[in-house]
């Protein structure tokens, strides 16, 4: 382990809530979790990646999708979170680990080296780097990077308490503000209306729509998505009314 190598943790498990399976949803003849990983491996600041499901038997398919496309996997808790973040970062020798999920296919590799570079750079040294907090997000919901160190992961995993802050594994660093040294990046205007994720069908329906316009012109980006819903305003119509989960839902 070195303090500075770099691990990408992208967590996966079949038992969603909203849309049961959804990670192995077939999104443009590719697996979710699959397209996740494989934008996330274009990150340049990133040394390894891997993903962390649980112990459950329906997320069998998970690693085997894993062991099939030769990612690395870690598979722990269901329902802690952080215990199951902590114990795969050590398995990966991680110092930096930047927590992905895989209800993010539409992930910009960009923004994720961004965060790593202002996390890397941060001085004094950041235990925390975001592109977005409870209340005050101006990116898409749906490029959610954070980068946290692994002696702040530990200290959380020893400390937290609350069922909230061990499944959704970074709230014990923000909330309340002040307990560890949190940077927040922001986008140049407020984008933070917009629903880019993977939790309800029709939030699977956008982003197949996404993909299937944009995916034949070549790799694209966060900004190439947000030209194409300028253009398209009803395409953003087909998920607007969903209702975001915060970060004290639990189960």
């Amino acid at each position: 382990m070195t303090d500075k190598r770099v691990v990408a943790i992208v967590q996966a498990r079949m038992a969603s809530t909203r849309l049961p399976g959804k990670v192995l949803a077939d999104i443009g003849g590719v697996p979710m979790l699959a397209r996740t990983m494989e934008r996330a491996r274009q990150c340049r600041r990133v040394d390894a990646w891997m993903v962390a499901t649980t112990l459950e038997a329906g997320d069998d398919a998970v690693e085997a999708l894993c062991r099939a496309r030769g990612y690395g996997v870690y598979r722990g808790s269901l329902h802690d979170v952080l215990d199951r973040y902590v114990k795969a970062a050590r398995q990966a020798k991680a110092g930096v680990i930047v927590r992905l999920t895989a209800d993010c296919p539409l992930l910009d590799p960009e923004l994720v080296d961004q965060a790593v570079q202002a996390f890397l750079v941060a001085s004094p040294p950041a235990d925390l780097v975001v592109n977005r907090l409870p209340g005050a997000r101006t990116y898409p919901i749906g490029l959610d990077t954070e980068v946290v160190s692994l002696a702040a992961l530990e200290r959380a995993w020893r400390e937290a308490r609350e069922p909230h802050q061990r499944e959704h594994v970074l709230p014990y660093l923000y909330d309340p503000p002040g307990r560890f040294r949190v940077i927040r990046l922001d986008a140049e205007r407020d984008y933070g209306s917009l629903r880019w994720t993977v939790d309800t069908p029709e939030d699977l329906e956008f982003v197949r729509q996404v993909v299937a316009r944009l995916e034949p012109r070549g790799e694209f980006g966060w900004r190439d998505i947000l030209a194409l819903v300028e253009a398209d305003p009803g395409l953003a119509q087909i998920n607007a009314g969903v209702q975001h989960k915060t970060h004290r839902d639990v189960g």
